[in-house]
């Protein structure tokens, strides 16, 4: 089993950034992808970003350029780097897990997945 923990969501107006954290707990392989995904209502599931623990990076074409993801393997931790934001950002945003490789491509499924934690774009 693997834990996952979201942090950093909240409220900010467009233009603005925030930082998502996951830490992840448990039953860690040493070859791991974490990634994000996102949820608005009435809208499909959408994959922003994964990363492999030897930091190959993939993004959704909504967030290139103006999304980072990056992972820190001492910690177990993954982010998410978010600037420019727009209101079409607004979403649940989910932190997600998978040993090996097999979630780095985008719309993949994980093998686990955390809470979410909410980000709203907003003036």
């Amino acid at each position: 089993q693997v834990q996952l923990v979201e942090s950093g969501g909240g409220l900010v107006q467009p233009g603005g950034s925030l930082r998502l954290s996951c830490a992840a707990s448990g039953s860690i392989t040493s070859i791991n992808t974490m990634g994000w995904y996102r949820q608005a209502p009435g809208k499909q599931r959408e994959t922003v970003a994964t990363i492999t623990k030897s930091r190959m990076t993939n993004y959704a074409d909504s967030v290139k350029g103006r999304f980072t993801i990056s992972r820190d393997n001492a910690r177990n931790t993954v982010y998410l780097q978010m600037n420019s934001l727009k209101p079409g950002d607004t979403a649940v945003y989910y932190c997600g897990y998978c040993s090996g490789y097999g979630c780095y491509a985008l719309n993949s499924d994980y093998d686990y997945w955390g809470q979410g934690t909410q980000v709203t774009v907003s003036s």
